[in-house]
């Protein structure tokens, strides 16, 4: 009687789950799903627990909703200047209309990422041919645009993928940037003729700071000289007036002015204690042995 019972819980819970299985389905949070009736749309379902008709009237459809991304290969476009560029786009997207994803995709995301990829593409070459070569290059940084560039591109992507294939784009950016092979010779020749024409102008500069620090040194040379010339006329003239005054005084008493030459003479040279070996008749040592002061002529006749 028992196992009876037994058996007949454990049908009833397998029975449940068979329910369960056939009538109920499960949308995870990352998800979105879609259910359609004899493959007709029927309404969208969030994430939770839901109910549906066994199939094969009903259909749940399920799709990733989270951000997704892909990234176009090297193309080559052209710039308002004319400039051949090759460019790479990176594209972050979302499905926004489960029910138009199904519809035109059949829920194929490579799809969706084709349909994508024609409408980037038309988006890019529209907009970088609006801007010129040096917004997408340049050696000044407040020069280039990208930020701008990509904003400009990613409003064109939004409305288009938005209003038909039912696909939120959240975001649009360029990746990396190359040249073609000629557009590299010439963007070279170019360089290489704004670096000669940068030496040219540093030569220039070099050359007239040169001329003007020349220039400074030479009129600070020749004001120093006159200076000193100046300088040198003054002290002459005090040394000739401060002579002749000192003459005067000597030619009041000649012989008084060669004792007192003589004594400043001897002291001169016995300052430091030296040693000389000398003739005691030499002038001024004379004076050591007591001889009178030789008398000179008198020293306004001496000049001549």
């Amino acid at each position: 009687m028992k196992t009876t019972r037994l058996s007949l819980v454990v049908g009833a819970l397998l029975i449940l789950v068979f329910l369960a299985l056939l009538f109920c389905f499960q949308v995870r949070t990352t998800e979105v799903a879609v259910v359609t009736t004899f493959g007709r749309y029927s309404r969208d379902e969030q994430a939770g627990l839901h109910f549906r008709l066994p199939v094969p009237i009903q259909t749940v459809y399920k799709f990733d909703k989270r951000l997704q991304n892909f990234e176009r290969k090297f193309e080559q476009t052209t710039t308002r200047d004319a400039q051949n560029l090759l460019i790479t786009v990176f594209v972050g997207w979302r499905i926004s209309d489960p029910r138009k994803f199904l519809e035109i995709f059949n829920g194929n995301t490579l799809k969706a990422e084709e349909a994508l990829e024609n409408l980037v593409r038309n988006a890019k070459n529209a907009v970088i041919g609006r801007y010129n070569f040096g917004d997408l290059i340049s050696a000044d940084s407040d020069q280039v645009k990208f930020t701008q560039i990509e904003d400009d591109m990613l409003k064109e992507v939004q409305a288009a993928a938005r209003g038909t294939y039912g696909l939120e784009v959240d975001l649009v950016g360029i990746k990396q940037l190359g040249l073609p092979e000629s557009t590299t010779t010439k963007v070279f020749e170019r360089m290489r003729a704004e670096r000669d024409r940068l030496v040219k102008q540093y030569q220039g500069e070099g050359a007239a700071r040169s001329l003007e620090i020349r220039s400074e040194a030479d009129r600070r040379r020749d004001e120093m000289l006159a200076r000193a010339d100046a300088e040198a006329l003054r002290i002459k003239g005090d040394a000739l007036a401060r002579a002749s005054q000192e003459l005067a005084v000597l030619e009041q008493n000649p012989d008084l002015a060669v004792f007192i030459l003589q004594l400043n003479a001897l002291r001169d040279a016995l300052r430091d204690r030296s040693t000389l070996i000398l003739d005691q008749r030499t002038t001024p040592f004379n004076l050591l042995t007591g001889d009178k002061v030789q008398t000179v002529p008198s020293l306004s006749t001496r000049n001549p």
